[in-house]
């Protein structure tokens, strides 16, 4: 805005300051000498010090009080683009939910210490918040050696042992052909056939019924955007009163759903793993957790540092009142040029005076945008 604005001003104030002396010695029969001091003044008087200053005085304190509450932006960018997001698309776990994940119950149609076996020599291989559960609570050091292993994003771990044997770890979505519910949390299967599932509990962040419902006051659309199967994705929506859900979705369905999202208005994308890295960065603005996967937190462009989402209103708060500040401090610098160049243009403002005159309107500038430091943004 800053750029187009001075990119018409500059060459204006120009002309302004050659009609200044012209008019002055021509027409009104001024001196060569006054009216060409007439003429620098009016040059002195609108050095667009002030409309250079408006946009990076406002940015500095926005991105400084962003920093102090735990808030990170990639760039001063992503800051001004907050102003502009109408919809903000949630991950569910790890993101709405603690990601604190703990074991409810499993059965299977192989012994307990052979399943426990196979699903953390399997979960070992995956960065998902199950397999960190997993890894935690059934640890072994009788882990299987595969003899291929493959984790698939959005799907599962799939494996091959020694002896020819293939083994899936997955969502329901690898057990279709067993025609099992949808309701567990994971599925184990060898050679194809189900031996096994087992449920997870996880729990939902203290913060998040209050993060959506300032969204919803600020008319923000909420949408929950998960791998999980559908039930489970519906009940954290239905807690939270989320607008839309899309379930069961793969990191390319994801990508493809916010590339549509985002065709509509502006979207802000709030996500903590590896499945969420390619629509983080789809996003109008991919806002990731301190604690997230490292490409999640290198894809996103804000970075939420206190473990939660508690302060995504601030963030948002922070982009829409920086952006009026600098909106304010545009009109204050060409206000201050449209009194202060026909006082100058007709001699009443000497350019020692003008250039003081000048100065002050930079510490105006700077003033208004150190308010931004107390004001109330959400």
């Amino acid at each position: 805005m800053a750029d187009k604005i001075s990119a018409v001003f500059v060459p204006l104030v120009i002309g302004i300051s050659l009609l200044a002396f012209l008019f002055n010695y021509f027409v009104f029969d001024i001196a060569a000498t006054g009216s060409l001091m007439r003429s620098i003044a009016v040059l002195v008087i609108s050095c667009p010090c002030a409309m250079g200053l408006a946009t990076p005085a406002a940015i500095a304190v926005g991105l400084g009080r962003a920093a102090k509450s735990g808030i990170l932006f990639r760039n001063a960018k992503s800051l001004e683009l907050f102003k502009n997001i109408s919809t903000v698309v949630f991950d569910k776990t790890g993101t709405l939910t603690k990601g604190n994940l703990t074991i409810s119950k499993f059965e299977s149609s192989i012994s307990e210490e052979e399943f426990k076996k196979l699903v953390y020599s399997l979960e070992k291989y995956s960065n998902h918040p199950i397999a960190k559960t997993i890894i935690s609570e059934w640890k072994t050091n009788q882990a299987i050696n595969w003899k291929k292993v493959e984790e698939i994003k959005g799907l599962g771990v799939v494996a091959e042992d020694t002896d020819g044997n293939k083994y899936q770890l997955g969502s329901h979505k690898i057990a279709i052909k067993q025609s099992v519910d949808n309701t567990h949390a994971a599925y184990l299967l060898k050679n194809d056939e189900l031996i096994g599932w087992f449920d997870m509990d996880d729990e939902i962040r203290t913060e998040a019924a209050a993060v959506i419902n300032y969204l919803h006051s600020k008319k923000i659309k909420t949408v929950l955007l998960s791998g999980d199967s559908l039930e489970r994705t519906n009940k954290v929506a239905a807690q939270l009163g989320i607008d839309d859900v899309y379930a069961e979705k793969s990191p390319d369905e994801k990508l493809t759903i916010i590339g549509q999202l985002n065709a509509v208005a502006p979207v802000a994308m709030v996500g903590d793993g590896i499945n969420d890295a390619p629509a983080l960065a789809k996003a109008t603005i991919g806002i990731s957790l301190s604690d997230a996967t490292q490409l999640a937190v290198q894809t996103a462009q804000v970075v939420l540092m206190n473990k939660g989402i508690q302060h995504l209103p601030l963030a948002l708060g922070l982009g829409k009142h920086t952006f009026s500040t600098i909106k304010q401090n545009l009109f204050w610098a060409f206000i201050y040029n449209v009194v202060a160049i026909p006082i100058a243009a007709i001699g009443l403002l000497q350019p020692g005076l003008a250039a003081l005159a000048m100065g002050f309107s930079d510490v105006v500038l700077a003033i208004n945008s150190i308010r931004l430091n107390y004001r109330k943004v959400i």
